[in-house]
């Protein structure tokens, strides 16, 4: 009896190790199986990496080799990067863009630009408006940014705007002007302004001098009339 019930304690045990080793093996499957999941998931994570990173290292050298252009921050500073214009053009020429950006978002669309060059005496046509637009636009949205509303004075005053383009129309009509006998580069464009503010300073100066002399006449007539009394005052006494 002893015998029987020591042998089904025995049995009893071993069923007891064979389901724990089980179970071990099961935890040991499920362990290997999610280090394998994450190894595997490693391996995604770094192949995404390289393949970021191999696109970036792609894109710089077609920058450096001239096949693609940088992309521009969305803020620039017009006073250092036109530095061809004066402050003041710059200050015309922005609050020329926001007279016709009527719908305020820092852009002129199509049809701001077509009632622009209505008011400026030069209606376009619809596909002759699209390619004003097209000869500055850099980022290809279809409108013009204040930053490519600039580059159309910039192509004027180098002269790289077509004698038809609708664009010379618009920087020779506008109020800014960026020639006076008409853009022919931009040597002539700078001569030409340079010859417009000095004969603007000298018209001035001239002003001025006549003025000084009216003053100093004014003067001397103040200190005879004054010297005519004292010497009228002297012989009535």
């Amino acid at each position: 009896m002893a015998s029987e019930e020591l042998a089904q304690k025995l049995q009893r045990r071993l069923q007891l190790e064979e389901s724990g080793a089980s179970a071990e093996g099961e935890a040991e499957a499920v362990k290997g199986a999610a280090e394998a999941g994450e190894v595997e998931e490693r391996s995604c994570l770094t192949a995404s990496a390289g393949a970021e990173l191999s696109a970036k290292l792609c894109r710089r050298q077609d920058i450096n080799e001239g096949a693609a252009q940088p992309r521009r921050a969305a803020v620039f500073n017009p006073y250092t990067e036109f530095k061809e214009f004066s402050r003041r053009q710059i200050k015309d020429m922005e609050r020329m863009f926001r007279l016709y950006d009527s719908g305020r978002d820092g852009y002129i669309d199509l049809m701001e630009l077509k009632l622009m060059m209505e008011k400026l005496g030069a209606p376009q046509t619809h596909l002759g408006l699209k390619n004003m637009i097209k000869e500055v636009d850099e980022d290809f949205d279809g409108k013009l940014s204040f930053r490519e509303f600039l580059l159309i004075f910039r192509k004027a005053a180098a002269g790289e705007l077509e004698e038809d383009s609708g664009l010379l129309t618009l920087a020779k009509l506008s109020e800014i002007d960026v020639s006076i006998e008409g853009v022919k580069g931009a040597k002539n464009f700078f001569e030409a302004k340079a010859q417009a503010l000095s004969s603007a300073s000298k018209f001035e100066a001239e002003i001025k001098a006549e003025q000084d002399e009216r003053k100093r006449e004014e003067e001397e007539r103040k200190h005879r009339r004054a010297a005519f009394r004292e010497l009228k005052s002297a012989f009535t006494q």
